[in-house]
């Protein structure tokens, strides 16, 4: 955050922010932010840094504590959703989804229970995701040596031995009843899908126009980062509408 005075930095949040949210080009930010390129600069060195996983993991934490809940998630869950890449996407990290017969990235999420992000992975869209799971579980059970359950589903069967027994977590996987007739809800695997519905709400992310898989990533963070503040700005707001009583 250096070089920026704190009034400065606001607006560059509020520019990446804006992006994320409405989906347009860099140098077509509005005159009344900051010069893209100085925008970019700092999305970019932020993103590197780890500075969204930083806020990202505060702000969780003061949602979960705020709704009664303990900081940090004993129990996630995981999916993945394939999006068309645009031109800009390089060749070598995209791929083809035989699944969803979708050209692009694959973005692999972990989400807590109330469906707020805790890792994401965005890799070539014929990646499995058994594949994303290897690579991401260690690295996540390294900075929460508390997580004991990981529900997910078909997608990631055989991987219920492997998680027991290198990484001490126990892996559910939620499968569809084999005589189930049109949609129904199935218990845990609709948190992890409203998070990725959400995620399509911010225009960038309708389409993966990174050239870097760590920018996607980054769009993706920014666009969760804004629904937690939004949400914490709403709850702030009912709390100080409520009737304070006072002692007699």
């Amino acid at each position: 955050m250096i070089g920026a005075k704190r009034g400065a930095r606001r607006e560059i949040v509020d520019a990446i922010r804006y992006l994320v949210d409405n989906g347009c080009k860099w140098r077509a930010l509005p005159s009344d932010f900051p010069p893209f390129k100085t925008v970019y600069g700092f999305f970019a060195r932020w993103a590197k840094a780890g500075v969204l996983e930083h806020l990202r993991d505060q702000l969780r934490r003061r949602i979960r504590v705020d709704a009664g809940r303990c900081p940090r998630p004993v129990t996630a869950i995981m999916d993945s959703q394939s999006v068309k890449a645009a031109e800009t996407v390089s060749r070598d990290t995209r791929g083809f989804d035989g699944a969803k017969l979708i050209k692009g990235r694959k973005r692999h999420l972990i989400v807590d229970t109330k469906g707020l992000l805790m890792t994401v992975k965005v890799t070539p869209a014929d990646v499995t995701d058994r594949d994303a799971a290897r690579e991401m579980l260690p690295e996540l059970r390294k900075r929460h040596p508390e997580l004991t359950l990981m529900w997910a589903d078909n997608a990631y069967t055989g991987l219920t031995d492997w998680a027991r027994n290198d990484l001490d977590l126990t892996f559910k996987v939620v499968k569809k009843p084999p005589n189930q007739v049109g949609f129904k809800v199935l218990p845990r695997r609709w948190i992890v899908e409203r998070s990725l519905s959400w995620l399509m709400r911010a225009r960038r992310n309708a389409r993966d126009y990174e050239r870097l898989p760590e920018h996607s990533e980054a769009h993706i963070t920014w666009a969760n980062i804004t629904l937690m503040t939004r949400r914490i700005a709403r709850e702030d707001s009912r709390r100080a509408a409520r009737p304070q009583l006072v002692a007699a």
